[in-house]
């Protein structure tokens, strides 16, 4: 079989985060066939498409004015996630920038329906906290009107039907959410969501007469559900029961009450279509005609009849597809290119479950090269971040690359892991961290009974919390590695606290625990602490202006653990949490790959 190096696979190229413009003839969406993500539209399916912007730095989003030939889009710089909004206006290529505070973050909360005004939340007055900003289309960074003063981590989930009332969603915790409502007129917030303990409450979505509110909530079940909260009343009647999967998120198109909402079925995802009557029954349409993947980013036309969905799999790269509802049928309007690389030579993963210390089985996605010598093949066990996220069946460019220089992939979804219900989401909470590594421990031993693999040469790799299970991975069961990669990781848990961004401080203690209560535990299970039990060789890799995970943990690990293993380091001036710019990936990863050959 022909082989391509790194290069060609890190060339293989992504579209999504697809809207529909004002007119419903072109659609934008995000690609990186620069290098980096930029603005690009296409008129028609499969049609060439057009770029829009042409920065070195990445664009975060785009969303078309629901009235004009413009869109807002988002940018930040060198990877500091201090995004700025920009209003582009495709056909003259004017670009403006709408709020000018360069120090601060800006999170989008979309246009008004009369694309007048957008909203959104910042912490321009406070580092540290959220507030709720409206402004005017044509306005700049000092006309924007501070409508309401937040003190947590506030985000705007979209304008009422008559454009009077925003949705502001406080997140407390990635398990844990309120959701209220704020009329811009009185300034009053009204609170739709009291509860005690950890509930979540998540993508709120308004009603098309502005009378109710959607969300998906655990409030009465271990998985998530679709609800409806009726304003006047305060009550909550569920419209769809998740089951044993995950109801993720729902969108709702007011004009011509459409409507969307998907399911997580062991990473993968289903998607319902359906319309609102006006009882708010939801009257199903046809099944979308979909690859099986992971599906998101739903945009509706201005007509209702048609939506744009971003679909990945593992096996094939992202595009954006368009769903005719009235019958389910689905075309692909964007052609991202693969370098060359033919599609069919991406393998697809075996979805598995193995057996862990309490008897729990953990699922995992497993990967095997085309070639597998019974007892000769390296595995790399990739554990992903969060430690609230999920490995899920989407493409990974590294992944392909890796198993066609004959690895195997192991990617489990550890205890504390979303999408398997809020139970298994807490099962890692502070004093219980270590027995999601335990888990990697089981995985380890899972794969050696597995025929195909050497079980001398098995590696840990993943990036920011997965950065830390790598780590810890490495310092409790120091005999299992053959190697480890720490990309953008936590080494220390007080220091990680002490000097990750102001505004993600609490949000970071509700999960790992706090440094008044927990400092004792906190530095008893960081990996810094343990240096000393590191025997595999190890790679540690940063961005030195990340926000999240501040570049000072890799400078202490390495500086610690050279005294006891081999450590190499990789810093990159120019990123963040994580490695946005093509050339940058390109050298981390041939460095990753010519680390490991050695």
């Amino acid at each position: 079989m022909r082989t391509y190096d790194i290069e060609r696979y890190l060339n293989i190229r992504s579209a999504y985060g697809a809207s529909f413009s004002a007119d419903g003839e072109r659609l934008s969406f995000l690609m990186d066939t620069t290098g980096v993500p930029q603005v690009w539209t296409v008129d028609s399916p499969g049609a060439w498409p057009e770029q829009r912007t042409f920065y070195e730095e990445r664009v975060t989003f785009a969303s078309w004015s629901p009235e004009r030939p413009e869109a807002a889009f988002g940018m930040d710089r060198g990877g500091n996630e201090r995004a700025q909004l920009f209003r582009l206006e495709p056909d003259t290529g004017v670009i403006e920038n709408l709020t000018e505070h360069p120090d601060a973050k800006h999170r989008w909360g979309g246009w008004s329906h009369d694309g007048e005004r957008f909203a959104f939340t910042s912490n321009r007055r406070d580092n540290a906290v959220f507030d709720v900003y409206v402004q005017a289309r044509d306005g700049t960074g000092t006309d924007a009107e501070l409508v309401h003063e937040g003190d947590g981590w506030l985000t705007v989930g979209g304008w009422s039907p008559d454009d009077s009332k925003l949705i502001v969603q406080e997140a407390y915790s990635n398990f844990d959410q309120d959701v209220s409502v704020l009329d811009l007129a009185t300034g009053e917030l009204t609170h739709l969501t009291p509860h005690q303990g950890t509930v979540r409450f998540q993508s709120p979505e308004w009603g098309p007469d502005g009378e109710n509110v959607y969300m998906v909530t655990d409030r009465g079940s271990d998985t998530l559900e679709l609800v409806r909260y009726e304003l006047a009343s305060g009550e909550f009647t569920t419209v769809e029961t998740g089951g044993d999967h995950e109801l993720e998120g729902i969108s709702i198109d007011h004009d011509s009450r459409r409507l969307v909402y998907s399911r997580n079925v062991e990473g993968y995802t289903e998607l319902t279509f359906g319309e609102l009557t006006t009882s708010d029954r939801i009257d199903a349409l046809p099944q979308p005609d979909l690859p099986n993947g992971v599906a998101g980013g739903v945009s509706f036309s201005p007509d209702g009849e048609r939506a744009a969905v971003t679909v990945t799999a593992s096996a094939d790269t992202a595009n954006v597809y368009v769903v005719e509802l009235a019958t389910g049928d689905a075309e692909r309007w964007t052609l991202a290119a693969t370098a060359g690389i033919p599609r069919d030579t991406f393998v697809p993963p075996e979805l598995v479950r193995y057996p862990t210390f309490d008897g729990r089985d953990i699922p995992a996605f497993f990967t095997l090269p085309e070639e597998s010598p019974e007892g000769e093949t390296p595995v790399i066990v990739d554990i992903h971040g969060g430690p609230e996220s999920q490995r899920r069946p989407s493409f990974s460019a590294v992944k392909q690359y890796f198993l066609s220089r004959g690895y195997a992939y192991f990617e489990p979804n550890v205890r504390g892991s979303a999408g398997y219900g809020k139970a298994y989401g807490h099962l890692d909470d502070v004093e219980k961290r270590m027995d999601s590594v335990a888990d990697i421990e089981a995985a380890v031993e899972w794969l050696h009974d597995h025929p195909a693999v050497d079980p001398d040469k098995v590696v840990a790799m993943g990036g920011s919390y997965g950065g830390f299970m790598v780590l810890a991975a490495l310092t409790e069961y120091p005999d299992l590695w053959a190697a480890g990669v720490d990309i953008v990781g936590i080494a220390n848990f007080v220091t990680f606290l002490e000097n990750t961004g102001d505004w993600r401080r609490e949000l970071r203690e509700a999960e790992y625990g706090s440094l008044e209560a927990d400092r004792e535990f906190l530095e008893s299970i960081s990996p810094i602490n343990n240096v000393e039990k590191i025997r595999a060789p190890l790679f540690v890799l940063h961005g030195e202006n990340d926000p999240r995970v501040p570049v000072s943990e890799a400078h202490q690990l390495v500086e610690e653990a050279r005294e006891h293993a081999h450590v190499r380091e990789l810093i990159f001036d120019d990123e963040g949490h994580g490695f946005s710019k093509l050339e940058n990936r390109i050298e981390a990863y041939s460095q990753i790959a010519d680390f490991l050959d050695e």
